[in-house]
This record gives structure tokens, sequence and C-alpha cells, in this order.
């Protein structure tokens, strides 16, 4: 019995060491943020036609699946992609790729596979248009925002595209069609992208410009563009979030919390635009991160509300 306990802590180290390797490998969190929009997205386009959430289950588990499958799958490529410039920077240097804990020939087939299986899945038991939003997804993402990172600033704005794509994603699923409220939420996910994003490239310029990616902060000195953008995304954000209001997607309830968090994310791109330092673009990432889940819960809490 005493020799099977390390064996076991051993095994238990193993399994931990191997969920945290695969866990980078799809890059868990992201891929854990395309899934919460889509559902979102899901639930924001039940409506009397198209029945409750308790009718459409199947529908919404294997649109999850589907999309799953499919961002994992980005994900995995994405680090085949940049493994060579990955490891040049600090921030990336340890992943599963470039760190040689992954081989470069299983990343590919195995993030191939997910893709593959994720469309599948989508065309197969959700409708088309969600796994042709799919495609378009996985390939701006991968051939069109990916290689433009090594060329051009514009790179954040064409990146936000397949970004912010899932949320349309999970409501093509619930309604079988596109129209301008499910447009809202892709402005929605497209606008927050930026100021995000900028907040970042600003606290990795050094190692972005080590590993060769042209980002805006890196080619804007002073920062007058890098601040001019967050704030004038921000505020194109707000704007974007009050238009489920106005087609009547979302209720009072929804404005009033959309306007303060709206308020409170533009504060900190101000303060981000008017002191370009790593203490205010922290500040602004935070902003972020704190904004687009509330913003969610919001809707998900209005819509259960009616």
């Amino acid at each position: 019995m005493e020799k099977t306990i390390p064996q076991l802590k051993r095994n238990s180290k193993s399994q931990a060491s191997n969920w945290a390797i695969f866990s980078e490998l799809v890059k868990l969190r992201l891929t854990a943020l395309v899934l919460i929009t889509t559902l979102v997205g899901f639930y924001a386009g039940l409506n009397k036609e198209t029945g409750g959430l308790a009718d459409n289950l199947i529908k919404l588990a294997l649109t999850l699946l589907g999309t799953g499958l499919l961002a994992a799958g980005a994900a995995i490529l994405n680090q085949y992609l940049e493994r060579e410039y990955d490891s040049r920077m600090n921030r990336t240097a340890e992943r599963p790729l470039p760190s040689g804990l992954v081989g470069a020939e299983a990343a590919l087939l195995l993030g191939g596979a997910f893709s593959v299986f994720g469309l599948l899945t989508l065309s197969a038991w959700v409708n088309l248009l969600v796994a042709v939003l799919g495609a378009v997804t996985l390939v701006t993402y991968l051939f069109v925002y990916t290689p433009l990172k090594r060329k051009s600033e514009l790179n954040t704005i064409i990146g936000a595209i397949p970004g912010a794509l899932p949320p349309l994603m999970g409501w093509a699923a619930a309604r079988g069609e596109i129209d301008p409220m499910g447009w809202t939420l892709f402005g929605i996910l497209f606008f927050w992208q930026v100021p995000h994003f900028m907040a970042i490239a600003w606290l990795y310029k050094d190692d972005y410009a080590k590993a060769g990616f042209v980002m805006l902060p890196n080619v804007d000195d002073q920062g007058v563009r890098t601040g001019r953008q967050a704030i004038t995304h921000t505020v194109f954000l707000i704007i974007a979030s009050l238009m489920p209001f106005t087609m009547k997607l979302f209720g009072t309830a929804y404005l009033v919390g959309a306007l303060m968090l709206g308020v409170l994310f533009l504060i900190a791109a101000v303060s981000f635009s008017s002191n370009l330092s790593r203490r205010s673009a922290r500040r602004l990432f935070f902003a972020s991160i704190i904004y687009l889940p509330l913003l969610l819960g919001l809707m998900v809490m209005d819509k259960l509300a009616i």
C-alpha cells in the first residue's frame, strides 16, 4: 500500500499536467468566452416562433458542441501557424508548441480534426447557415487575421470580425436566419474587442515587437492613435449596446445597466488615452473583462424577466 501512494501522486500530477497542456493548447478561456457568447446569442434569439429554451435544449447542446470544437480547433491551428513567433515572446514561449510539449504534426492533425468535426456537427445537426458562419470565422481567423499580424496594425480591426461572429452563430442557430437584431450582438462584440486588445497590445508591445508582430502601439510612438482607437470604439460600443433596447429585444433594466457599464468603460478608455501607461492599460483591460460578462448577464436576466 505504501508503494502505491507515491505512484498515485505521480499519476495525479501527470493527469493535471496533461490537462494544463490541453487547456493551453485549446486556449480554454478564449474557447469558454466563445461558448458563452454563442449561448447568449442563442438564448436572445429565442421567441414564440422558435419556442423556449426547454424546447431547444438539444439544438443548443449541438450548437455549443460544434462551436466548441471549431473554436478549439482554430486555437490549435493558430498556435501551429505562430509556433515560431510564439517562441520569441516571453508571454507565449511556454505554450505547448514552442516549448516542445506538443509536436507540430500532432497539433496540426488535432486542430484540423476538431475544426472539421465542428463544422460537420453544425451543418448536419444545427443548420447550414451556422456552419457557413463557422467556416467564415475559421478562415478569417487563420488565413486573414493571423498572417496580417506580421504585416499591418489593422490586424486588430480585422481580427475583431471572427471574434464577433459567435453570438451571431448562436442567433442563427436559434432562428435559422440573420436579421438586424442579430447583427447588433455582432456589433457589441466587435467594438468591445478593440479597446480590450489595445490594452493588451500596449502592455506587451515590446514582446510583440520582438516576435515581429505589427501592433498599433508599436508603430504609434506617441500613442495618439492607440488612445483614439480605444475611445472611439468604446463610444461605438455604447451605441451598439443600446440598439437591442431600441429594437425591443431587451427592456428598460437592460438599458439602464448597459448605459452604466458603458460609461464606466468609457472612463477607463479616456484615462488610458490621456495617460498612456502600463497602469492605465491594466485598468482598461480589467474594465473590459468586467464589462462583457456583466453586459451578457444583463441580457440573460432581462430576457428571463420578460
